[in-house]
């Protein structure tokens, strides 16, 4: 079921904030993603986990670590992200079919042409997209510094 999920509206968020926030190194780090989306590191590190053994996320160690996307934004739909975090569709009856027919025969047919609806919508959608959605809202990007070597 994909209506109002935490989990998943944790995923859609650091997914985001990695691609929204990588800087010319592509590494955000969990304290800093936490930080920002107003939640507890311990509280996304399962999150973090779930998208890193999906191959959304790539985890680099070291004092300079952190997350970088496992893959171009442009090739990274939602679904994937939602499933990657145990988002599925429910596709078990609500009920027991003689028990009530009200709810076998008119609320999970509905039910199940709804997710259905949010399945393909959210297939269809990429980071890319949220991305440019950000800038449509006036969200500036950290900006890439070149780098500098002198001597």
């Amino acid at each position: 079921m994909y209506l109002k999920n935490d989990r998943i509206l944790t995923a859609l968020s650091i997914m985001l904030d990695v691609a929204f926030h990588a800087g010319r190194s592509g590494v955000v780090s969990g304290a800093d993603i936490a930080r920002r989306s107003g939640l507890l590191r311990r509280g996304i590190e399962p999150v973090l986990q779930a998208l890193s053994r999906a191959g959304l996320l790539d985890s680099v160690r070291g004092p300079k670590g952190g997350y970088r996307l496992g893959r171009s934004p442009r090739v990274v739909n939602l679904h994937e992200i939602v499933c990657a975090v145990g988002g599925r569709e429910d596709t078990t009856p609500l009920q027991e079919k003689d028990s009530n027919p009200l709810q076998s025969l008119v609320i999970s047919p509905l039910w199940a042409e709804l997710n259905g609806g949010v399945k393909e919508r959210l297939s269809g959608l990429t980071l890319a997209d949220l991305l440019q959605q950000a800038e449509r809202e006036g969200l500036e990007r950290p900006r890439q510094v070149p780098i500098c070597f002198s001597i």
